[in-house]
């Protein structure tokens, strides 16, 4: 059967399309991403203003084209905190419904964090003491303390990098008194991570995709001139080389990121705040260790709805 997930983030949308096979695995048929912002000018405001809404719904069309023109069986869209937390979420579902015939299933952040850990675990061998998993997306970010077997504890902060810049302005280069105002917010913001952490000590940071896979690019190009994950579903850093590239990033304008070799335009104001969080996570937790994993929600999700269509015969509703 081949079916289609697409996975409604804050500022990227991804369709991924694949054939499910006897046993439950899957065969990637097609991928690809559209840079949509759904949260620019409305997530402090928890909308989502008229140009974002017009992207998105042209965005999801044009990925009707191409699930039709794949000839995808069933389709399973998921919406994450941009679409969760906005006022006007039906209205936006509802025009993609009539529009394209396709049901927006809006997952809270718990279902969210899951489906993350489905999606890692796929391509990170997470052992047998927990690790701290970490996705950075627009509006939340979600941290799950897990191993290979199960979840011990999972959050989602709506913490994302669209909004910390929504909320504290930074300059450009970002100063040393925003640096320690950041800190202080997530010092403030992550206690309930912090109690997580007592109760089940982790032993490294897996960041999913996004942010950590835009820090491998650079520091790849920087120092071993190459992208380390073009190949490769998972990098571990050296975190001497993160370190230098955090300060790098911190001392540079916006003008000067944009011509940082791995650094995609969308991540150019971004990759601040989320290296930021990242330096506080390893610091805070004293974590010697750090890997990302290319995969991520839409991973998980498929890995999911493959179960399900296994267990169920291929009879299972569409969301």
């Amino acid at each position: 059967m081949r079916i289609a997930v697409i996975d409604l983030g804050t500022n990227t949308f991804h369709l991924l399309i694949a054939d499910v096979l006897s046993g439950g695995s899957y065969k990637k048929n097609f991928v690809t991403r559209a840079i949509v912002k759904l949260g620019k000018g409305g997530i402090g405001r928890n909308i989502i203003a008229d140009a974002s809404f017009r992207k998105g719904i042209k965005t999801i069309s044009h990925f009707s084209n191409l699930i039709i023109e794949h000839k995808v069986e069933k389709v399973f869209a998921f919406a994450t905190s941009a679409i969760r937390s906005a006022k006007n979420r039906n209205e936006f579902t509802k025009e993609v419904k009539n529009r394209t015939g396709i049901r927006i299933k809006v997952i809270d952040g718990d279902e969210e964090a899951t489906l993350i850990y489905l999606g890692v675990k796929q391509c990170v061998d997470l052992g047998n003491s927990p690790k701290l998993i970490i996705d950075i997306g627009g509006g939340s970010t979600e941290f799950i303390i897990a191993d290979k077997k199960k979840i011990y504890w999972k959050h989602s902060f709506n913490i994302g990098a669209s909004r910390l810049l929504e909320k504290f302005k930074p300059s450009d280069p970002i100063t040393s008194k925003e640096i320690k105002m950041l800190e202080a917010y997530f010092d403030s913001t992550l206690k309930p991570l912090k109690e997580a952490v007592k109760k089940y000590p982790v032993t490294a940071l897996v960041g999913s995709s996004g942010s950590f896979d835009t820090l491998a690019e650079i520091i790849g190009y920087k120092f071993h001139g190459k992208n380390p994950i073009r190949t490769l579903n998972s990098y571990q850093f050296y975190l001497l080389e993160y370190r230098i590239i955090h300060e790098q990033l911190l001392k540079s304008t916006t003008a000067q990121r944009k011509k940082m070799k791995g650094l995609i335009s969308m991540r150019v104001d971004m990759i601040v705040v989320a290296s930021i969080c990242i330096n506080y996570v390893l610091n805070q937790f004293k974590l010697k260790e750090m890997v990302v994993s290319k995969y991520a929600l839409k991973e998980g999700a498929l890995f999911s709805v493959s179960s399900k269509l296994l267990r169920s015969k291929f009879k299972v509703p569409e969301h």
